[in-house]
């Protein structure tokens, strides 16, 4: 299956699964039809979306993060190594980059692997957004309604980066 039929299938699955489930959440605590079906229709279309974006973001978030090794010890020099883009910093940024992958490596204790932090950054994204805009739109049943989103997003984060990164292994 190509990537963009199983992006429209994973989009209309989240869809219809998740209007349905804010449907159900919310019509136990609400006796307004009109805010309940707006709220489905709302979780509804985001978590179809958001699908969309968090796929298109996690491709990305692997292919720069899901091959290295980050040490823990490493992690805030990193984040404050990339605010500068003059020619200099670059090189000083890659060979720090270099130097950190093999200090990674070499301290096999206290490793993280890029697999496991590159659905992270999509994934408090999409749960600031969810939670944001049910908030906004006053969804009676807020945390129910939102809760197996992010669950179920992160759950999907982590085969989908499986999954992208077996068929990278297997095409080279």
């Amino acid at each position: 299956m190509s990537s963009k039929v199983r992006l429209f299938w994973s989009a209309l699955i989240s869809f219809i699964f998740y209007f349905a489930w804010t449907y159900w959440a919310n019509d136990m605590v609400s006796e307004d039809t009109e805010l309940v079906l707006r709220s489905a229709l709302v979780q509804g279309s985001l978590s179809a979306t958001i699908t969309l974006l968090f796929t298109f973001a996690l491709e990305k978030s692997v292919q720069k993060y899901g091959q290295h090794s980050i040490s823990l010890f490493f992690v805030v020099p990193i984040i404050c190594s990339v605010h500068s883009k003059t020619t200099q910093n670059i090189a000083i940024f890659r060979t720090f980059n270099a130097a950190l992958n093999l200090s990674a490596k070499k301290a096999s204790g206290a490793v993280i692997p890029g697999t496991l932090l590159a659905p992270i950054l999509p994934l408090i994204v999409q749960a600031s957004i969810a939670i944001g805009v049910n908030w906004l739109n006053q969804t009676p049943n807020l945390w129910l309604t939102v809760a197996p989103s992010i669950f179920f997003t992160g759950v999907y984060g982590y085969v989908y980066t499986f999954t992208l990164l077996k068929e990278r292994t297997a095409a080279q």
